[in-house]
């Protein structure tokens, strides 16, 4: 199997916590850097743009994304201006679609054409894909970034539809981002199809010095760890005293 210095995709991390994003940015194969609202929230955030200007002002080498909250499209592009006013390395996240239903496509491609660069996100199907490709198509740098992982989680195998949106996202200017990943396998199944990026979370990205292990090697570890913890939690069981059979002589 591939190392993860033969990989051609890009790996990402994605979070909230200041300390893992700035434990990433010390490793090489971390290419960029992803969040959203929701980690912000969960790693107790309550000054977003403290926060953004804060990471910024270490990270200026790699691309960040920082999403928008609005819900309305004329205050989604307000926010917008603000947050890519705070650095050359930022990508502004702009959802598919807001929170009744209605696409964001025509706000995509207006920022796209004034050179804001952006992250599309939260996409789950094939038309999203073709019609934000289509609303990037020729401008600013850009991700598309499709939930594989939210797709799986309905039982669907999000690698025929992850390698057709692979497809689509065909110009110089766009990149294909594979979202949520749930396991490191779908790191090695996004650099099969071709995908331009995948973002992860710091628990995903910690499996990487697991690539190539031994697998029995791994299995014998896996059995130590049982015995340890069942020995520091001091379990026991009462000893059964079981009679000997009696053997009929008939």
């Amino acid at each position: 199997m591939k190392s993860v210095s033969d990989l051609g995709i890009q790996i990402f991390a994605d979070g909230a916590d200041k300390a893992s994003i700035l434990e990433m940015h010390r490793q090489p194969y971390i290419k960029g850097f992803t969040t959203n609202p929701t980690l912000m929230r969960a790693s107790g955030v309550t000054d977003y743009q403290g926060f953004g200007l804060d990471l910024l002002a270490t990270i200026q080498d790699r691309p960040i994304s920082f999403e928008v909250f609005a819900d309305d499209e004329p205050e989604m592009e307000e926010q917008a201006r603000h947050i890519a006013a705070w650095g050359k390395n930022v990508f502004v996240k702009i959802p598919v679609m807001n929170t009744e239903g209605a696409p964001t496509y025509d706000l995509v491609r207006h920022l796209s054409g004034e050179g804001i660069q952006l992250n599309v996100t939260a996409l789950l199907t094939l038309e999203q894909v073709r019609k934000v490709c289509a609303a990037l198509k020729g401008k600013a740098p850009a991700y598309v970034s499709v939930f594989a992982g939210r797709i799986a989680d309905t039982g669907r195998d999000p690698v025929p539809l992850m390698r057709e949106a692979v497809a689509m996202a065909n110009d110089a200017n766009v990149q294909l981002m594979w979202a949520s990943p749930r396991e490191l396998l779908n790191v090695f199944q996004a650099d099969e199809i071709g995908c331009h990026v995948i973002t992860a979370t710091t628990d995903i990205l910690k499996k990487l010095s697991l690539v190539g292990k031994d697998l029995r090697e791994f299995s014998q570890e896996t059995v130590q760890m049982f015995h340890r913890d069942a020995v520091k939690s001091g379990y026991s069981l009462p000893t059964v005293r079981h009679a000997v059979p009696v053997v009929s002589r008939r």
